[in-house]
């Protein structure tokens, strides 16, 4: 049964049930977008496609991402955020109905893009949700849970998914996490809270005006570039770790699983630290994450630091990941928080897309595989300034709203 409309008022101790009701759908979310990897030979024998043209399957779903982030919470603006997080599920699990039945690899390229186009939107819009949920003091902490969903994901449902479809087939991988979300669908209409005359008032226009900003600009931009050099690293970290550190290829799982647990742990770490100090802490979480990249070239000489610093790297990017989102919300206060919000879930992929780019540039055309960690390094500290760009502006004094111009996203 339904839960009724009512007017919600952020809880100020302990943790609001229907905040695990938005993890166990960034936890679906998380699933379709990376088991897809351990599924590319299953994939392309059946579909008869080359394991490359498989691969497209990811780029597909990041490029959906990237577009359906701005464009269905534009489409949404209107509607509470109750009742677009509901459709946004109803999208991803229709989605990936549509990729268990797929009779062709065209028709599963299709349906993983549809499935996508509810992914960036559904972290931004429940972004916005968890930090009203809570006191002000326990908003970082708040994204933190829910992204603990995508997290998990990746240490847990990503691995049951491969072996899921190893043993029964690649179609009952997409069967259970239709199921994941039908049950996700139901605990966020049961569990989350509608807020009265949510929608109502803003207009697209007011939205947009918003990421006229200099600030949320800067904040988006810290996110693409801090973040890009997570990804230079992590797309290419088994033959990094197999070809400059030594490990065979049935040790790069495992190894992956502390990264996973390194993720879970800086995660629910950066919520909690940017709850207290927000600056301090978006600061310190990038200039770490550069630190770390830095330090892996070295590292990865030796089997026992590989592994360490492998960790170390699932934690330092996973930090960022609150302080980064909760500094666009701060900037992006009033009316167009949830199309700012949408825009850094994006900014993330873009930064991703990018530094997959970069660091296949950096084997294939530059000083080679043993430089990806260090050009990955730099590219964070162009984050960091960033950053430190937007903290000097609001030490200026500079007003939130200064920036705000009639003008489409990314004008300055």
């Amino acid at each position: 049964m339904l839960a009724p409309s009512t007017v919600h008022t952020p809880t100020r101790t302990g943790i609001p049930l229907a905040l695990y009701a938005l993890t166990i759908g960034a936890f679906g979310i998380g699933t379709t977008e990376f088991v897809i990897m351990g599924l590319l030979m299953q994939v392309a024998a059946d579909l008869k496609v080359t394991i490359a043209a498989a691969g497209l399957l990811i780029s597909g779903y990041a490029l959906g991402v990237f577009v359906g982030a701005p464009l269905l919470t534009a489409a949404t603006s209107r509607m509470p955020r109750k009742a677009a997080l509901v459709a946004l599920m109803v999208i991803f699990t229709l989605g990936n109905l549509a990729c268990a039945l797929a009779p062709d690899y065209a028709w599963l390229m299709a349906a993983r893009v549809v499935t996508s186009l509810a992914h960036g939107t559904f972290f931004g819009i429940g972004a916005v949700v968890a930090t009203g949920m809570v006191a002000q003091d326990r908003k970082a902490s708040a994204i933190s849970i829910m992204f603990t969903g995508l997290t998990v994901a990746t240490l847990l449902g990503v691995p049951a998914g491969a072996w899921l479809g190893l043993h029964l087939g690649w179609r009952s991988t997409f069967w259970a996490v239709v199921a994941i979300g039908v049950f996700a669908t139901a605990v966020i209409a049961a569990l989350v809270p509608s807020v009265q005359g949510e929608g109502a008032a803003i207009s697209m226009r007011e939205e947009v005006k918003v990421l006229g900003r200099r600030q949320v600009q800067l904040g988006l931009l810290a996110t693409v570039v801090g973040y890009a050099g997570v990804f230079a690293v992590f797309t290419y970290i088994q033959p990094i770790l197999t070809r400059i550190t030594g490990f065979a290829e049935s040790a790069v799982s495992p190894i992956l699983l502390v990264f996973g647990v390194g993720m879970i742990a800086g995660n629910l770490l950066g919520g909690k630290l940017a709850d207290r100090r927000l600056v301090p802490t978006l600061l310190g979480s990038l200039a770490v994450l550069a630190v770390v990249l830095g330090a892996m070239t070295f590292a990865l000489h030796s089997k026992p630091a590989a592994v360490l610093f492998t960790g170390l790297l699932g934690a330092a990017a996973f930090a960022t990941v609150a302080p980064l989102q909760l500094r666009v919300l701060h900037k992006a206060e009033g009316a167009g928080q949830s199309l700012a919000s949408s825009f850094n879930i994006a900014a993330f992929n873009l930064g991703n897309a990018i530094g997959a780019w970069l660091g296949g540039a950096v084997i294939n055309h530059g000083p080679g595989l043993a430089a990806v960690t260090w050009v990955a390094a730099l590219v964070t500290v162009a984050g960091l300034a960033v950053a430190l760009w937007s903290v000097r502006l609001d030490r200026a004094g500079e007003p939130a709203a200064s920036d705000i111009a009639d003008c489409v996203p990314g004008t300055p």
